[in-house]
């Protein structure tokens, strides 16, 4: 057997002490852990139940974890905790991390009584006591009032007499055995605490609030639909924390209401409050059902701030089979009208949802899904592919679909009666190819006058994918530069594209977003008007036309800052028209939805 170390020794009689100290005080100690997908997110769930037990004078430690941090950093973080009760929220994302995490602690922390949490571990808890006899038990549902309880079980234990067999919610094992309790009623939206005290701890993370709980609808893929018990939170609460983000000027807050305008008057009451009270930074995000927009409200998106408000819009499928049998109730014929209204107002940010995967949808009809919601040119075009998560209908309906996943989470479709591997893999190319050349937004010049050489938008995404993965290029890290190159080679295989045009696309592409401090190889060489530029930017520096915001600065210093990039073409105006033309690229001020620079046309 192995001895242990002086230092060792020393470390772990550190923790253990204070652990024989905490016990003597009559104090637990209980802990909240995360562990997110990224470190720009953050965990609402742990922070409003140590929001609610704190408010009933019960105070909780919390920490915050990624997946991608090492295993034995997090551990080694825990077992200086010393937790007497040590709770773990799971998701999809975090679950055999979370796993593998709390038989190592078990070891190492034998006393501590370990709990889980969440929708991974919430529908069948019985199952995973069996697989993870380290764990005690498990909160089901809603958390906070049965978090509160379990923390007041463990706190005061050794005077009263409770059991866990009173606790509404859990499942929990005792004794070799295990139990479940009753299911708890939900909660009051207004009994909740607002979470969110110093903000500090939360810079450079998204921030995620809930003004509702539940789903008015009843998709077959989404655990959603399980609950339907659609409550709201008062608006003289939800305004007062609104007010908080705005006063603290955060840079975003995404609302995790399911479909956020489910009941008209909550959502304009909301979104008037935030255009009257808008502090010209913070980004709301709402993930919505644009079919349910009304006339007014449109007229009131109109008019807010560009970049105030984003919106999440899942159309998932056009096709008509498959959206009744998904049990959406929604038109995409509305969808379009509902989302042109809002594209027309030229301040409202789109981010627009697909699902590969679904019933009734085979390759060629995603293809028109896809084309048809690509027409719509949202910001962003989300290509997923279904996930049968357990306890939805479509976990259930996997057989007689033909559905095949994925053994462990996220539980992703592999094939179905209507789309085989084969096709799932062709669109997992597809997806990358959006993402890269569409979602990044850093090339929507040159993707739109390259689709012209295609039947439709999917056939181009489609026939780049495949470039790439006969040049071997798929799945490897590219720089930005680099991407540019890659599509440069994938023209110079289409007879009938005008290189010289394209290429002149994506110089005006690069500098939108970035002022290069290297010109790119293709790029024309503007030596001829060298004498020109230095004039044109002499003038600026005294008296400025354009560069307004620059004032003060030297014409070698606006040079500098600023890019002036002589064309052969009209690319501002997007078309193939040959003459030459001058585009100033002016940094300070960008566009809010695209974040390119301002361009003017200018004389030299």
């Amino acid at each position: 057997m192995r001895k242990k170390t002086a230092a060792g020794r020393s470390c772990g009689g550190f923790f253990q002490e204070k652990r024989k100290q905490e016990r003597q005080e009559n104090k637990v100690n209980i802990l909240l852990a995360a562990v997110n997908a990224k470190y720009i997110h953050s965990n609402l769930a742990v922070y409003s139940m140590r929001a609610y037990a704190k408010a009933q004078g019960i105070r909780t430690d919390l920490e915050e974890f990624t997946i991608n941090q090492q295993k034995d950093e997090i551990l080694k973080k825990l077992y200086e905790k010393q937790p007497q009760v040590l709770c773990f929220s799971c998701y999809i994302w975090n679950i055999s991390f979370v796993k593998d995490l709390i038989r190592d602690l078990k070891q190492v922390l034998p006393q501590t009584e370990i709990w889980a949490g969440g929708p991974e571990v919430s529908y069948d808890a019985e199952k995973f006591l069996d697989e993870m006899p380290q764990v005690s038990g498990v909160m089901c549902g809603e958390g906070e009032e049965t978090f509160l309880e379990l923390a007041e079980y463990y706190i005061n234990r050794q005077k009263e007499k409770k059991e866990l067999s009173e606790i509404r919610g859990i499942v929990y094992r005792q004794e070799k055995k295990i139990y479940r309790n009753p299911l708890r009623e939900i909660l009051d939206m207004d009994r909740l605490v607002f979470p969110y005290e110093d903000m500090s701890l939360f810079r450079n993370k998204i921030i995620y609030y809930e003004s509702s709980r539940g789903c008015p609808f009843s998709c077959s893929y989404c655990l959603s639909s399980i609950d339907k018990k659609l409550r709201f939170r008062s608006l003289n609460l939800v305004k007062k924390e609104l007010q908080f983000f705005l006063d603290q000027k955060v840079s975003q807050v995404k609302f995790v209401d399911r479909t956020f305008n489910c009941r008209k008057e909550h959502a304009a009451e909301i979104w008037q409050y935030l255009k009257e009270h808008d502090n010209g930074i913070t980004n709301f995000h709402f993930e919505i059902a644009a079919d349910l927009l009304t006339e007014e409200e449109i007229a009131l998106l109109n008019t807010m701030r560009p970049g105030a408000v984003q919106l999440e819009i899942g159309v998932q499928s056009t096709n008509p089979a498959t959206i009744r049998e998904i049990r959406r109730k929604t038109s995409f014929d509305r969808i379009r009208e509902q989302t042109e209204k809002i594209k027309a107002g030229n301040n409202i940010h789109q981010h627009m949802d697909l699902i590969a995967g679904l019933p009734f949808e085979g390759y060629d009809s995603f293809r028109k899904s896809f084309c048809d919601v690509y027409a719509l040119k949202p910001q962003q075009l989300q290509l997923g592919f279904l996930k049968v998560l357990k306890g939805s209908y479509m976990h259930e309906m996997a057989e007689e679909y033909g559905c095949l996943y994925k053994a462990s989470e996220p539980y992703e479709v592999l094939e179905t009666r209507w789309l085989d591997y084969g096709e799932i893999c062709r669109l997992k190319g597809v997806e990358d190819m959006v993402e890269v050349y569409y979602n990044s937004g850093q090339f929507s010049r040159t993707m739109e006058a390259v689709e012209e050489l295609f039947e439709d938008a999917f056939s181009m995404y489609e026939a780049l994918a495949r470039f790439y993965e006969r040049k071997g290029y798929e799945g490897l890290s590219h720089s930005r530069i680099r991407r540019y190159e890659i599509l440069r080679e994938f023209l110079e295989e289409r007879q009938e594209a005008d290189r010289e045009y394209y290429d002149q696309l994506m110089v005006y592409d690069l500098y939108a977003r970035e002022n290069l401090k290297t010109r790119p190889v293709w790029a024309p060489d503007t030596g001829k008007y060298k004498q020109k530029i230095r004039e044109f930017y002499a003038g600026e520096a005294q008296e400025p036309r354009f560069l307004k915001n620059y004032r003060g600065y030297q014409a070698k210093q606006l040079e500098k800052m600023t890019h002036l990039e002589i064309f052969d073409w009209k690319v501002r105006e997007g078309d193939r028209k040959r003459a030459c033309c001058a585009l100033l690229f002016d940094y300070s001020r960008r566009n809010p939805l695209t974040k390119d620079a301002e361009v003017y046309e200018v004389e030299l």
